[in-house]
This record gives C-alpha cells, sequence and structure tokens, in this order.
C-alpha cells in the first residue's frame, strides 16, 4: 500500500490518551520516514506532543472559542491537504474535523463500546483479553503493515526544561535523603481517588523506612486535596521531608520532575501515564474502573491493585463524583500495607 506523504492524527483529550498516542506515533515515523506527520490536540494537552521527535507540526485546538474556532482549524488543515486522516478521539468534533479535510483515506479507532457498555451496565466480561489502548490506536495502521514496537510510552523533554527542574530539585537539597517516593493522589473523577489517609499512611511510613521524602504531583485543581495530605503527612514526619508541586508544575515539569522519584504511587491518571512514559517503577490504585478497558499502565514496572471480582465493579468507564452503592468498597478495602509492600519490592529491585 502506497505510504501517504502528510497524515494527520486527531487526539482533542485528555493527558492520558494523549501520552498513549506515543507508540503509533513512533511507528508512524518508522514506517513512513520520510513523511510529513501532524497532530491536533487541545491547547492545554499540546506540551506533551509539541517536542515529540516523530511529529512535524502540532495544531492546538483552543476549545474555549467553541464552533467557531474548530471551524476555522478545519480551514487552515484542509489547506494541508492531507492524504491520511487517523482519527483517534471518536468524537463529534473529531467527525466533523476529519470529514471537513478532503483526505483520500481516514482511519479511525474502535473503542469496544459495546463490550464497554456490557461490563458496566450488566457486569458481563466479554473482553478477550486486556489489550491497551496504545495498542487499540495503532490498530488502524495494521493495513500498512504497522504494529507496535514495544518499547512503550515515551515524552520528549527540552534540554531548557531539564535545566529549570534542576533548579529546582537542587533548592531543595534532596540529596539528604536516601530514596524520593512520589504520589500522585488527585484524579478527575472522586471513585478513582484512593482514600487520602491511606497516600498519608503510605508516605510517612516509606520516609520513616527508606530516610525519604515525598514528592506530590497534581494540577490546579488538585491544590486542595494535595495540601491536606501534606499536612497530614506534616503531622506525622518532619515537614522538610514533604515537596508538594500541586499547581507549580506544567505536564512536561512534572514529568521531568518524576525523574528524581525512586517510586511513584498513582490513581488511574493522567499523571499515571506520564509516570510511565518516563519509565519510573509504579504502583497503581484502581477503583471503579478495570484494566479490561485498556488504559493500566504501558510498564514493565508498574503494578496495579484492585479488588478483584467486586460484584459492582466496574461502575464506570471514566469514573463517578461519588460511589452508586455508597460503600466505595472497590478503593477502601485496598490497605496501605499493600502498597508498601508493592514499594519495597520495586525499590529492592531498583538496586
Amino acid at each position: 500500500m502506497q505510504s501517504p506523504s502528510k497524515t494527520l492524527i486527531i487526539r482533542f483529550s485528555s493527558v492520558g490518551d494523549v501520552v498513549l498516542t506515543t507508540p503509533l506515533l513512533r511507528a508512524l515515523r518508522e514506517a513512513f520516514p520520510n513523511s510529513q506527520i501532524d497532530y491536533v490536540t487541545r491547547k492545554e494537552y499540546a506540551e506533551l506532543i509539541q517536542t515529540n521527535h516523530n511529529l512535524n507540526v502540532t495544531w492546538a485546538l483552543d476549545a474555549s472559542t467553541g464552533i467557531s474556532g474548530l471551524r476555522a482549524l478545519k480551514q487552515k488543515l484542509r489547506a494541508e491537504q492531507y492524504d491520511l486522516v487517523i482519527d483517534l478521539h471518536g468524537s463529534l468534533r473529531s467527525r466533523y474535523l476529519r470529514r471537513g479535510l478532503g483526505a483520500r483515506r481516514a482511519l479511525t479507532i474502535d473503542k469496544r463500546i459495546f463490550r464497554r457498555w456490557l461490563f458496566v451496565n450488566l457486569k458481563k466480561n466479554t473482553y478477550p483479553g486486556i489489550v491497551s489502548v496504545a495498542d487499540r490506536y495503532i490498530e488502524p495502521l495494521h493495513s500498512f503493515g504497522i504494529r507496535n514496537d514495544g518499547k512503550g510510552l515515551e515524552l520528549h523533554i527540552s534540554d531548557d526544561l531539564l535545566f529549570g527542574v534542576s533548579g529546582k530539585v537542587a533548592s531543595r537539597k534532596l540529596h539528604r535523603f536516601e530514596k524520593i517516593l512520589g504520589l500522585c493522589p488527585a484524579a478527575r473523577h472522586a471513585t478513582k481517588e484512593w482514600p487520602a489517609d491511606r497516600f498519608v499512611e503510605v508516605a510517612a511510613r516509606f520516609c520513616r523506612e527508606k530516610n525519604g521524602a515525598v514528592m506530590i504531583f497534581g494540577g490546579i485543581s488538585d491544590v486542595g486535596r494535595c495540601e491536606e495530605i501534606v499536612r497530614q503527612i506534616s503531622d506525622r514526619i518532619e515537614p522538610e521531608r514533604i515537596i508538594s508541586w500541586a499547581g507549580e508544575l506544567s505536564l512536561m515539569e512534572s514529568a521531568a520532575m518524576m525523574e528524581y522519584c525512586d517510586v511513584i504511587l498513582t490513581n488511574d491518571s493522567g499523571l499515571m501515564h506520564i509516570a510511565a512514559a518516563m519509565k519510573k517503577r509504579l504502583i497503581a490504585i484502581f477503583g471503579s474502573t478495570v484494566r479490561e478497558f485498556g488504559f493500566a499502565p504501558v510498564s514493565d514496572h508498574a503494578v496495579v491493585l484492585e479488588i478483584k471480582g467486586l460484584y459492582c465493579r466496574p461502575c464506570s468507564h471514566v469514573g463517578r463524583s461519588a460511589c452508586p452503592k455508597g460503600h466505595f468498597r472497590c478503593m477502601k478495602e485496598i490497605e496501605a500495607e499493600s502498597a508498601l509492600d508493592e514499594i519495597r519490592t520495586l525499590v529492592k529491585d531498583s538496586h
């Protein structure tokens, strides 16, 4: 099949979904080394792929501009005359964009919507196995002979950004501590958040056992939860062992800062995928969602903690604002000791 000269990838959001496209970008560049490969995403996620060596141009959509902004973007993209468009979003907006570009060929992702509906609503698991979304993104390219190379997720961080982050680390004198634990305690939906007291318990005991320190990661919307966790940890260990970056770092700065962590404890969130892209050893807590949906961390050094066989799980494929049953067993039954055991193993294996 003839190689495309100009390819456009569409994935508007969110953090994890965009990071999960990086194996596809690498595979495309390997298959079409001389082609132009461009990407369109929302402007708040553009930093995740703007410096990706496998891309030529990143187009950023300002979602606040509504349909007028989308229409203007479509006009610009149409002028590029792409011959292949890969729609990895599958939404009304992406369909509107895809169909207006005049490309000779358009490919879309199979989201397994019916299987997902059966699992969430009838608790009937018809998934033949666990296939990562990173692999699902590549499935439409099988007709070109393209496969996942198995090298995982990746983020390309600029030297300037790395230098700036190293300065922040130096100012905190982290060399005083033997081990650093990263915490990503927030998520977009409440049923994907492990109880705050469990993060506090793990952090305090880690610091005592490993002569360690804790870095907390999160966005602006996570500041309140992260500050409360900092306060509770400070009641149990020396405050200088706790550093919260919540609301202070960009997504790529957070990725660069994770390089200084020996292990990361996280919810099922976008930061989990960033940690996986940085090849960090990590423990991921899964509550209302399940691995069959394809969003488990893509990593050989990751452990997923979950309560298997719980009758009400999964209750959503994205998460909910509260437990629909009122008991929140999927999270409350995962004990701090379970996470600590995995952390001890991962830290020991890293020697």
